[in-house]
């Protein structure tokens, strides 16, 4: 059974930064895309970053290049996003995601975790 589980979310001025982690049993993590999603009130989820099971290709959203960078480690089976002069329009439920091939969509996601940021 796949499970990715998150943590790191809070409560965040404005400005200021977190580090959030995903870790995963159950599935190769080394051979597995990553990415991180994100859903706020009242809107869809939508993609902020992705990292290739190699971890030399990543990929942004527009509203996060620069100040957010995604990483993995996977001899601790755990990827991460660090996120960097935070803003208001970041606050969001933030979802972990993998896929066994780079060809399919995302098979698994994790439970969430919240981010806040205040103005």
């Amino acid at each position: 059974q796949v499970q990715l589980v998150e943590s790191g979310g809070g409560l965040v001025q404005a400005g200021g930064s977190l580090r959030l982690s995903c870790a995963a049993s159950g599935l190769t993590f080394s051979r597995s895309d990553m990415a991180w999603f994100r859903q706020a009130p009242g809107k869809e989820r939508d993609f902020v970053a992705s990292i290739r099971w190699s971890g030399g290709i990543t990929s942004y959203a527009d509203s996060v290049k620069v100040r957010f960078t995604i990483s993995r480690d996977n001899a601790k089976n755990t990827v991460y996003l660090q996120m960097n002069s935070l803003k208001s329009e970041d606050t969001a439920v933030y979802y972990c995601a993998g896929r066994k091939s780079s060809f399919s969509s995302y098979d698994y996601w994790g439970q969430g975790t919240q981010v806040t940021v205040s103005s």
